[in-house]
């Protein structure tokens, strides 16, 4: 099972969710504020991250960033008592993997950490390659090529390419894909997918191709075409 880190100023909460997630079958290790989290990944390397966001010295958003600026895909779950949607954007662009609003099931959480560390965990020892138009994704290296030359995208922006990917020529609705990278409902994130659609477009549209399309009312599609 999984090494988990739990950060939280609340010492309370994080004992508890220290408590749920062993019982789970998870090892968990706590950090009561981002910096003392920073140490802990470097030192203990866990496989998935659950922060909050208001804690003193470096907030969970701030820890995020700092994660992902050096490099660190470590899989992150946000956890806040915030419920602005500008919040929940915040997150997700700084680079988490999931979001959940306090108070919360402990039972949720303990879902949402089994389902992350499904998706984040490797796709078997089989190669995987898929293309569409000038993309290339070697699917168990999780690399990305456009017209041969390698594309850095975030966890997130690999996961959302490659559900599309996997559908091509066929419209994958919104509502799946939050439910299937995200894994939340459409009413909480549905301005997530439309952000994230715009990061894969400036990374991977070029003069002769734009084949991620808007279906208005339904959903995304991808295809070879250039769609110009």
């Amino acid at each position: 099972m999984a090494l988990i880190l739990v950060v939280d100023d609340e010492v309370t909460l994080a004992e508890m969710i220290c408590d749920a997630l062993n019982i789970s079958g998870h090892t968990a290790i706590a950090a009561h504020d981002g910096v003392a989290a920073l140490a802990m990944v470097r030192d203990q390397r866990p496989n998935l991250i659950i922060t909050d966001v208001n804690m003193p010295k470096v907030d969970g958003f701030e820890l995020l960033e700092r994660l992902r600026s050096s490099g660190n895909e470590t899989p992150v779950i946000v956890l806040t008592a915030r419920t602005d949607k500008q919040d929940l954007t915040t997150g997700f662009r700084a680079g988490a993997d999931d979001y959940l609003v306090k108070p919360f099931v402990l039972q949720e959480l303990i879902l949402r950490v089994n389902a992350v560390l499904k998706r984040s965990g490797g796709l078997g020892n089989e190669s995987n390659i898929l293309e569409c138009g000038p993309i290339r994704i070697i699917d168990d290296e999780r690399a990305v090529e456009l017209n041969g030359e390698t594309v850095e995208l975030t966890r997130t922006e690999y996961r959302l390419l490659l559900e599309l990917v996997q559908h091509k020529g066929k419209v994958v609705r919104k509502r799946d894909l939050l439910e299937n990278i995200w894994g939340m409902g459409f009413a909480t994130g549905a301005t997530v997918v439309d952000t994230y659609i715009s990061y894969l477009r400036r990374k991977l549209h070029t003069k002769e191709w734009a084949g991620i399309r808007t279906v208005r009312g339904e959903g995304f599609m991808i295809s070879d075409a250039p769609h110009h």
